[in-house]
């Protein structure tokens, strides 16, 4: 049972965009997921609207006409936000807000937003906070009321904060530009002092001779449950996206004699906003600095394929696509059927492991 009762969830409306290569069913996949994030959030999807375009519309991405349309259908089910499966400009963003009546957001805030509930520890708010001011920093002209809205706060009669306004608040916000960045160079002081003495942990480490293995994965593929099959750790495991935002490491005794230091790391997803893993960069360098990887992949998800061709994207943007990668299948006792078993088992090879 929840321990705080919520009178409020935020009512949306989603907005993909087909723009070639991408097809109309990929469009739709991405819509898919992008309605598990809004709820992870906190948030209702009423309706969905998709675009099709041969290129953005520089004014609104999605062109007049179909921004109209989204007005009428947001009137009509009676939402309070959009939300983009596209990154909009900040002046994009303006003139759709101008048009819709109405808050308009990308996947972007929406993945800010869940960071921003889901961390911990304060080395965790600060990467999210920086992550936070780094988007919204281009947006505060124009935006004045989108973000008087005190983070984390509750609204008129206890309702829930709308989805992009957690994180750093209304003090961060309004302030004017020059605050605003004198807080996130304070904060880009404190996670460097955090990252050299994580550093020098590292270093200790490798002088002793320990090896250093990190889980990686797309968000709830399962990375937490096989640190605690392999360690007994004893991690709160949550079927829910980017249930774990702060780094764990623990000891693994091999059958060999030899002991290695296992680390379970933030999940990853489609377009992992940019500020995000520029934040928390320091924390995903064990990551880079690993002697092996293992790739945990759900298995019985709709696109495998896909969201390891996306956890390999970020591992490039972070310096780790040198690092040996050993390939877990999770979760293939939940495949439906005998045919899509043998499917996946195309994809077994002498470095791939199959799990449950």
């Amino acid at each position: 049972m929840a321990l705080i009762e919520r009178s409020f969830r935020e009512r949306i409306v989603l907005c993909g965009v087909t723009v070639p290569p991408e097809r109309p069913d990929d469009t739709e996949a991405h819509l898919d997921e992008l309605e598990l994030l809004v709820d992870t959030a906190g948030a209702d999807v009423l309706a969905r609207v998709v675009a099709r375009r041969t290129t953005p519309d520089p004014a609104t991405f999605v062109g007049k006409g179909k921004a109209e349309e989204l007005r009428e259908v947001s009137l009509e089910v009676d939402s309070d936000t959009v939300v983009f499966d596209v990154d909009l400009s900040p002046a994009q963003q303006r003139n759709l807000e101008r048009i819709l009546g109405r808050t308009a957001i990308s996947r972007t805030e929406v993945i800010l937003d869940i960071f921003a509930q889901n961390a911990r520890t304060a080395e965790g708010r600060a990467q999210v906070e920086l992550a936070q001011l780094r988007h919204r920093l281009p947006r505060l002209r124009g935006r004045g009321v989108a973000f008087s809205r005190q983070a984390g706060a509750m609204g008129a009669g206890g309702a829930r904060a709308p989805i992009g306004s957690r994180g750093p608040g209304e003090t961060q916000l309004e302030v004017d530009r020059r605050r605003l960045l004198s807080r996130m160079s304070r904060l880009e002081a404190d996670l460097e002092a955090l990252a050299r003495t994580r550093r020098t942990q590292a270093k200790s480490r490798a002088r002793a001779g320990n090896r250093t293995v990190s889980i990686v994965g797309y968000t709830n593929a399962g990375k937490s449950t096989l640190l605690n099959r392999l360690t007994d750790a004893g991690v709160l495991v949550e079927d829910r996206l980017f249930a774990t935002l702060d780094p764990r490491v623990r000891r693994l005794d091999l059958p060999g004699g030899e002991a290695v230091l296992l680390s379970d790391t933030v999940g990853f997803v489609r377009k992992l906003p940019h500020q995000l893993v520029e934040a928390f960069r320091s924390t995903l360098e064990i990551v880079s600095e690993s002697d092996l990887l293992v790739h945990v992949v759900d298995a019985s998800g709709t696109d495998p394929d896909g969201q390891i061709s996306a956890v390999r994207t970020v591992l490039a943007e972070i310096g780790a696509e040198h690092v040996p990668e050993l390939m877990v299948f999770n979760k293939i006792d939940r495949l439906p059927t005998d045919v899509e078993r043998e499917e996946d088992d195309e994809r077994v090879d002498a470095k791939t492991l199959l799990a449950t």
